[in-house]
Formats: C-alpha cells, structure tokens, sequence
C-alpha cells in the first residue's frame, strides 16, 4: 500500500496589521497617504492608490472607523425616521413605506453610507430634537409629515441636514419632496366624473397634510363639474383595521354613492376585496382609484386604477437634497407632478 499523500502546508498568512502606522511602513508611504488612498481621494496617484488597496486587503487592515469619525466629524449614517403621529397602529410592513424606504436605502448605500431606521410615535414634543441631537446621524430623512408638520418646522428653522417625504405649502421651511396631492385627488376625481360618477366617496382620514390635500383636489373636481361635495369617510391606513371600516362606511352609505376615491392603493385594494365579497362589481357598479402605484397596483385582479408619485425618482431627490445640505449646499423643496394611471378598476 501506498504511503497518504501529505498535502503542502498551507502558506502562511501575513501579519495582520495594528495600527495605520504599521501600515504605512509596510506600504513605505505616509501615514496621511494611506488615508487619502483608502478614502479615494484623487490627490493620490492611481497607481499608489491601487497598491495601497492591494495591500489592505493582502494585510486585512481596515482604518478605524471611530478615529476617521473623529477627524472627519461625520458618522457616515443617515437616519431613516418614519413618524406615526396620526396613525399608531401603522406598522414598517406597510407597502407603501416598504417601497420607499427601499428605494432610499438604495441611494444611500451606494454613496457609501450606513442607514439607521426608527418607527416612532410622537408621544413628547421634542421626539425630533432628540433624534438629530443625538450625535449618532449626519442627516435625517423623514418618510412623511404624519400630523407632525409644525415639530417638523420648528426643528428646520435651525438644523439644515434634514429632508421630508410630503407636501409644501408656501413659506414652508423644511425642505419636502413629495407629489403635488391636491393635483392627484383632482386627477382621480375627475377621472370618475368622466366616468359618470356623480356622488364620490373618499376613502382615508385628513389629518395629514398628503391625504387632506388629496381630499381638497377631489372637492375641486366636484365643485367644477357642479355635483355634490364629495362624501369623506374616515379609513385608517393601519391594515388590521381597515376592512371592517370599509365594510362599515359601505353599510352605512348604501347606495349612496357611485364612485370611490381611496386616499392610497392600500386602501384602495382592500376596498375592492369587500366590494367584491358582497357581490358588487368594480368597476361597472364602483369604479375606484387609489393613489401611489405601488407596484403590487399592477398585479391585483382587477388591476388597481390609481394616481403615480414616482417613488424611485423621489427617493433619489431626497438623498440627492440631503446629501447637498450635509455639504452646506441650498437644496430646495421639490414637488413632482403626477400622473393618472388608467388600469382596470377605473
């Protein structure tokens, strides 16, 4: 029998490197040369810089972080904050919220950032004070104004790296980037007018600015057609509640009315499940419309008629502002214009 064939040792790693100093030698460059060369700068030639790299990874050396923190004053973190002030029962799984929020982490973590996510609910007045006084963010996006606007306001007049998903109404400090939402309530209601609706409904509370600003566009599609004031039936946009509100208002409203508005694609959604449980046909006797064209808008049976705020380019507006800000840069508010999405239920 033949002898076990014993394998070569296995080479041994290099040192693993202390310090930046013990780097710099092994590399026979400046300390500062090290850390401009990792940190990409561009006053470092490519070639150091690409042999530098090599070396680091060779080396597993990776700069400290707390100490670049120190010098460089930035965390590298941005705070991804959605407040819940109107709606407590709300949670992070809402698709709406998880289709922005992954659109934002997108853009932040491709510049390089970390991304620190909070749900609060704004049980004192100084919630926000807290978060960007924490020392833990270099900015603060915010996934809407929830009932919050003037906290929101206060908070802006003295700290800049801070960017709102929402509306702007004029003379607003904070900087919001958002769909113009009383142009997408009139776009939804008159889409239904053209349909022949002539007494709306609209499904979804107003105590925020977006969806009290959708209602206001709905009322302004009423009023020029010359029908009756659209009816506002109260829907929270917490998912375990809302099918029996809907079921409600339907019982209480009858034959009232020959048309829907939903304040969101949620809302929307769930609405034609309960329509289509008692047997009433969307869209031949309920035509619907929702509003953020989400994707899962496309995939419902029927597909979900709605109004479109571009959440991809929105996003991206929001970084874009945020990070100009962080940089000292003006970044003003944004409003997008929407978009009628003609689909089955409409």
């Amino acid at each position: 029998m033949s002898d076990p064939i014993t394998p070569p040792p296995s080479p041994t790693p290099p040192p693993r490197v202390r310090n930046i100093s013990e780097f710099a030698r092994i590399a026979g460059v400046s300390a500062g040369t090290v850390s401009r060369a990792l940190a990409g700068k561009s006053v470092v030639n490519r070639e150091t810089r690409e042999r530098i790299e090599a070396l680091a990874i060779e080396h597993g050396f990776r700069p400290n972080q707390m100490a670049r923190r120190l010098r460089t004053q930035r965390t590298n973190v941005i705070g991804v904050v959605v407040p819940l002030g109107h709606e407590r029962r709300q949670h992070l799984s809402d698709p709406f919220f998880m289709t922005l929020l992954g659109h934002l982490a997108d853009a932040v973590t491709e510049a390089g950032y970390d991304l620190m996510l909070s749900r609060i609910i704004p049980d004192a007045d100084d919630w926000l004070e807290r978060i960007v006084q924490s020392g833990m963010l270099d900015g603060v996006l915010l996934i809407g104004q929830s009932d919050q606007f003037e906290a929101i306001e206060r908070v802006a007049a003295h700290y800049r790296p801070m960017v709102v998903w929402g509306s702007h109404l004029p003379d607003q400090v904070h900087c919001a980037v958002g769909v113009d939402n009383r142009l997408g309530g009139r776009l939804a209601g008159e889409r239904l007018i053209g349909r022949g609706c002539r007494r709306i409904a609209f499904l979804g509370e107003t105590r925020t600015l977006e969806l009290s600003q959708r209602f206001l566009g709905l009322q302004d599609a009423a009023a020029a057609a010359g029908i009756d004031p659209p009816l506002q039936l109260n829907t929270h946009l917490a998912s375990d509640i809302m099918a029996g509100e809907i079921a409600a208002h339907l019982d209480e409203v009858g034959d009232r009315i020959d048309g829907i508005v939903a304040a969101s694609d949620v809302i929307a959604m769930r609405a034609v499940r309960v329509l289509t449980d008692r047997g009433i046909d969307v869209p031949d006797r309920m035509p619907i419309t929702g509003f953020d064209d989400l994707p899962l808008a496309e995939q419902t049976v029927p597909r979900l008629t709605t109004i479109r705020q571009d959440l991809v380019a929105g996003a991206q507006a929001m970084v874009a502002a945020l990070f100009a800000r962080i940089d000292g840069k003006e970044a003003p508010s944004m409003e997008m214009t929407p978009e009628l999405i003609l689909r089955d239920t409409a």
